[in-house]
């Protein structure tokens, strides 16, 4: 797989500083049992790196000192790590709003039964990506028979009241356009997907967050094997709006890698570009964290930054 990084670091994308910490995004490793096209991560059922429990309790240490008040679980499949619900627990323990970044069919996967019931008894907010509510496009991004499964595990998410009016289990999705286009309006989609979901499957949930592909890892490899990098890239800067870079997720999140590295985000971790460029364990900060950090910026931050602007919580101005 070709690596994009070299075409990305000399960039003339503005600086900007951190503030107030609020969020410590998580990745429990890269093993998944999906293997999809835009994967930023390069994730897949033959990955091996996991995130031990030494590491979560350095960052359960972390979250508690800097008064941390979301703890976001990424990965591959967050699930897949053996010490996933025991991190879980001991986050819903000290008050923690936990989030499981979901791919939703790792809930119906043999081995794993039960989870679904899990995440709702520890009042888990799910986010779970369908990437179309159309069978046919999830299929030819995620592999066959992906949308079905998905649907299957909706409905049970659904049945244990996560989506459902009066209900405090949050079920939010998540879409990701094909190939090099940016995400429609979010609120425009959100309706789309909320009427055909509704009709077909007799499914609800909170809210659709749209996110821009990062020309990076698996997608920027594809991008450049179709010699299709510098067409997407002048598509972001073309679209790039400055006023997003108040609300870009890197300003409130510190992003951690399965190994407690830690980066300003989870792009910059994929990579390798670490905090205050310089190679830092989570175990480091948890002596001293300055304020205000600056944060490595490159090409691909215009993803973030290009039209609505996109965030692991959808699109930064309304449509």
């Amino acid at each position: 797989m070709r690596d994009v990084k070299p075409l990305l670091l000399h960039s003339d994308f503005p600086q900007i500083h951190r503030g107030r910490l609020s969020t410590l995004q998580m990745n429990l490793g890269y093993l998944c049992n999906l293997s999809c096209t835009h994967c930023h991560v390069n994730a897949g059922p033959n990955r091996t790196e996991l995130m031990t429990r030494e590491t979560m309790q350095v960052a359960l240490q972390f979250a508690e000192k800097y008064n941390i008040e979301y703890l976001d679980l990424t990965g591959g499949s967050p699930e897949m790590n053996p010490d996933f619900c025991w991190l879980v627990q001991q986050a819903r323990q000290q008050g923690l709003h936990v989030m499981d970044r979901c791919n939703p069919t790792i809930l119906v996967e043999p081995g794993y039964e039960g989870t679904a019931e899990f995440l709702a008894e520890q009042q888990v907010e799910v986010i779970a990506s369908l990437p179309c509510y159309m069978e046919d496009n999830v299929d030819a991004q995620r592999g066959k028979g992906v949308f079905t499964a998905s649907i299957k595990a909706l409905q049970k998410l659904n049945e244990l009241g996560y989506g459902q009016v009066d209900s405090n289990l949050m079920l939010n999705l998540v879409f990701n356009p094909q190939g090099m286009a940016l995400p429609a309006p979010q609120l425009q989609l959100e309706e789309s997907y909320r009427h055909f979901l509704r009709e077909h499957f007799e499914l609800q949930f909170n809210q659709l967050f749209t996110i821009t592909n990062m020309p990076i890892q698996r997608f920027g490899a594809v991008l450049l094997a179709k010699g299709q990098f510098d067409d997407y890239m002048n598509l972001l800067k073309q679209s790039y709006q400055p006023e997003n870079l108040e609300q870009v997720m890197c300003k409130s999140l510190l992003s951690v890698d399965w190994q407690g590295y830690v980066y300003d985000c989870d792009f910059n971790q994929m990579l390798d570009m670490p905090l205050a460029g310089k190679s830092m364990h989570l175990s480091q900060l948890l002596q001293q964290m300055s304020a205000a950090m600056p944060i490595s910026v490159a090409d691909h931050c215009y993803g973030c930054t290009a039209g609505q602007g996109s965030s692991c919580t959808g699109v930064l101005t309304a449509a």
